[in-house]
């Protein structure tokens, strides 16, 4: 329950001031490079952002996320070791430095980055919670939903949201929790439920898992701003960075044009934006503790802003989730990296 994650702050707030209590020998950065390898805490299963297939292959933008990181550090993006979590357990890992960053869709929240002491690497994709329901419910919107059972994943944002909405609509409703997003769709399916709620993009993601696909709609309303960021511990700064300038190296380099497939072109470019874009002038990596060409590693390994995108949530995917606020600035979205220079 949201009152749960609120009795849990004073958990990791002990934790973290346990950790800074004892003198590290290492950075984040210093620890991945002598380890050899990202630990990455991902989700268990949510199709489009991380979830691994049968073959125990890794996909989704807080995979690509990850990649793009390990791209940066090593120039070789399979350095990554995927730790699926549920809502539940993804911010002790974090604390508990199981893993070097959390990249699990998860909505940064002003409690989460100062209660529960984390960092947040900037928005890699802006989305709201919504609901699906079966066609033959005949609900058309939420405000419809008086009465109705509702499934969601306990320890998230999503329950804070319902209670939310249906006190300020005065509607009244019975929520049904579960530890794991794909156990709330299991009971929506199975009958359980009338509706389940999670971020819209989630509900794309999880409605390919039915049965029927084509038996449920999702409903028009957007209740709640859900800003889905990857995390950090507080307090390592350089490694906070690394973690930012990976996304906005994206989105920068789909401003620019470059792409998987032009980004070693680019190197001979007479443009000083590119060029410092791709290390041939400048020293934009040094603050980092990255080589010169760290942007040209990430964007060969992931591609940029765009290609991340489509690849993963697009048209041509079972999601089909057009840019939307996730276009550009300048193309009518959210998506806005500060300059590289």
């Amino acid at each position: 329950m949201f009152n749960e994650e609120i009795l849990m702050k004073k958990i990791f707030l002990l934790t973290a001031l346990l950790c800074s209590a004892v003198a590290q020998a290492a950075t984040t950065l210093e620890s991945v490079q002598q380890r050899g390898v990202l630990n990455c805490g991902a989700s268990a299963g949510l199709p489009g952002f991380s979830q691994a297939d049968n073959n125990g292959a890794w996909s989704g933008i807080d995979v690509d996320l990850c990649r793009g990181i390990a791209a940066a550090i090593f120039n070789d993006a399979s350095k990554v070791k995927f730790f699926p979590l549920n809502a539940k357990t993804r911010f002790s890992a974090l604390q508990s430095s199981e893993i070097d960053l959390l990249s699990r869709n998860t909505t940064w929240t002003v409690g989460r980055d100062s209660a529960l002491n984390l960092d947040f690497g900037g928005v890699t994709y802006y989305d709201g919670q919504g609901f699906i329901v079966r066609k033959k419910s005949k609900v058309t919107s939420a405000k419809k939903l008086a009465g109705a059972a509702i499934c969601t994943e306990t320890g998230t944002t999503t329950e804070q949201n319902l209670a939310d909405y249906f006190r300020a609509n005065q509607l009244k409703y019975k929520v049904v929790t579960f530890d794991k997003n794909d156990e709330a769709l299991a009971a929506y399916e199975a009958g359980r439920c009338d509706s389940y709620t999670t971020d819209r993009s989630g509900l794309a993601g999880l409605r390919t898992k039915l049965k029927n696909p084509d038996d449920h709609i999702v409903l028009p309303e957007v209740i709640s701003k859900e800003p889905l960021a990857a995390a950090v511990r507080h307090g390592d700064n350089q490694w906070g960075d690394i973690v930012r300038w990976t996304l906005w190296t994206m989105l920068t380099a789909e401003e620019l044009g470059l792409n998987a497939a032009n980004i070693d072109a680019a190197k001979s470019s007479t443009n000083p934006e590119v060029r410092r874009f791709v290390g041939a002038e400048g020293e934009l990596g040094k603050g980092l503790g990255l080589p010169a060409d760290f942007a040209v590693r990430i964007i060969k390994a992931v591609g940029n802003y765009g290609e991340f995108y489509e690849r993963n949530l697009g048209e041509k995917t079972p999601l089909k989730l057009a840019r939307g606020l996730n276009n550009l600035w300048n193309k009518g979205g959210l998506q806005y990296a500060p300059p590289m220079r």
